[in-house]
């Protein structure tokens, strides 16, 4: 048996919400879901593979069942559209586009988009991801001994990422103005409106889009800028890069021959932009916070991407699988869209639970990652559970960052990826410590999982 000093570290546990025991009325549920979903779970949620009940929402089934989930999104997946409360979330600033749309909107824009994210084309993204993460390092190995806000930090990244890849011309605007729009977007829309929740008429005023305003507005200024100079390229005779953009502007159906109109092509820009680099840059804020907290987890990912260097400049996937775990036990703890649902267009039936037509069934990834039926130590910090080895024993639907079934997120690999790349040049310049300043993490539930106040970390450069 080992001595108290020889025996290992316990792993890192993330301070979150505590699950509720005792029942809310309605207002007190608004309430909650308002400043943070978060503080809505109940213990059973994180005990029982399915839990039905009627409340604000209607008729709710969650479900943390993996064969359930897959009979959901996959198997009868034709059956569930977005519910109406995530639509009238997202639509006012996504528009229209692959996040939002349904049926044969969204399966034209689909077939439109998936060329760019092929595993092709994804792989040849690789070298100005690396030029970008390394880029981030070192600006940050400049700012040794300071502190600064990493979550900053991996918003500036990933919208140098997208300026690198699928927007290849720039996004016509600073990028620290453009993240701060975002962030503006997603605090605006993310509070749950009670008018959301009753459907309420679109036309009556809601607090959280009036406040979103400012941010849409300058969205749109962004995708004209982008999308008017793309098309004074192409009637120049120049060559245009084959990114995303020129393939929205270029798309047409291979059945119909109809392309996207001007309002989906802006929809799908905006989706990129926001909803997607936004992702990707709360999973990397995630996993510097985890590792920062862990010392033994991140020492032996600091061990691998040192080692990983000293082979090559640019150290692919292929070399960096503890980093990548890493990265998905952070996605794990807190997933980068902690909340889908999903409404039922008929009867269906989950084992031997009834699913109405009409009523809302809910995968909540926060809630099925730490599923205590589903994971040993559900909420410690982990990374080994993701290696290779031990991979297979993950159930594919009791993991889901990036959802399942014909709408799983398409652009998952290509946020793999970068985010990867990213950590293992941030991680082999620097060392990021909590800043003695900065006051606790709250994980806020705004669309996106974020921290509350962003984090602030003490930069110590390495080597």
């Amino acid at each position: 048996m080992l001595s108290p000093a020889a025996a290992p570290a316990a792993p890192f546990r993330p301070a979150v919400p505590r699950p509720r025991t005792e029942p809310m009325g309605l207002f007190a549920f608004l309430r909650a879901a308002r400043a943070n979903p978060l503080t809505t779970w109940y213990e059973e949620h994180f005990e029982k593979p399915i839990v039905t009940g009627e409340g604000a929402l209607g008729r709710v089934t969650v479900v943390s069942e993996p064969s359930a989930i897959r009979h959901v999104m996959v198997d009868n997946a034709a059956n569930y559209r977005k519910d109406d409360l995530q639509r009238r979330v997202l639509a006012p600033g996504l528009g229209n586009g692959l996040l939002t749309a349904e049926g044969d909107e969204w399966r034209l824009q689909r077939r439109t988009l998936a060329p760019i994210f092929s595993p092709r084309h994804v792989a040849g993204f690789e070298a100005p991801m690396a030029e970008a993460a390394a880029r981030l390092a070192r600006r940050l190995k400049k700012r040794d001994g300071q502190s600064v806000d990493a979550a900053l930090e991996m918003t500036r990244v990933t919208l140098d990422v997208l300026e690198r890849t699928i927007f290849t011309h720039g996004l016509a605007r600073e990028p620290d103005a453009l993240g701060r729009a975002i962030t503006r977007y997603f605090e605006a829309l993310g509070p749950i409106d009670p008018l959301d929740v009753f459907g309420m008429p679109d036309w009556l005023p809601r607090i959280g889009r009036l406040k979103a305003r400012p941010a849409l507005r300058f969205f749109a200024e962004v995708v004209d800028e982008l999308i008017e100079r793309r098309r004074a390229l192409v009637a120049s005779g120049a060559q245009a890069p084959h990114d995303l953009l020129t393939l929205l502007l270029q798309a047409q159906d291979p059945e119909t021959g109809r392309g996207l109109s001007d309002l989906e092509v802006r929809a799908n820009i905006v989706t990129f932009i926001g909803a997607g680099h936004e992702t990707t840059a709360n999973a990397l804020t995630w996993t510097l916070y985890c590792l920062s907290q862990d010392e033994t987890a991140r020492e032996t990912v600091e061990a691998e991407i040192d080692a990983a260097f000293a082979e090559s400049p640019a150290p692919g996937l292929d070399a960096l699988p503890r980093t990548k775990a890493a990265l998905e036990e952070a996605m794990r703890l807190f997933p980068p869209v902690p909340f889908m649902s999903r409404q039922a267009l008929a009867e269906d039936r989950i084992g031997r639970i009834k699913i109405p037509r009409g009523s809302l069934v809910t995968v909540a990834p926060y809630v099925l990652h730490r599923h205590r039926r589903l994971w040993d130590q559900p909420d410690a910090f982990m990374p080994e559970r993701f290696l290779p080895e031990n991979r297979a024993r993950i159930d594919r639907y009791a993991y889901l960052p990036f959802g399942a079934g014909p709408r799983v997120c398409i652009g998952a690999s290509f946020s793999v990826m970068e985010a990867t790349l990213v950590l293992a040049h941030v991680l082999h310049a620097v060392r990021l410590d909590r800043a003695p300043e900065a006051g606790p993490v709250v994980p806020l539930h705004r669309v996106t999982l974020r921290p509350q106040d962003g984090l602030r970390m003490r930069v110590t450069a390495r080597g």
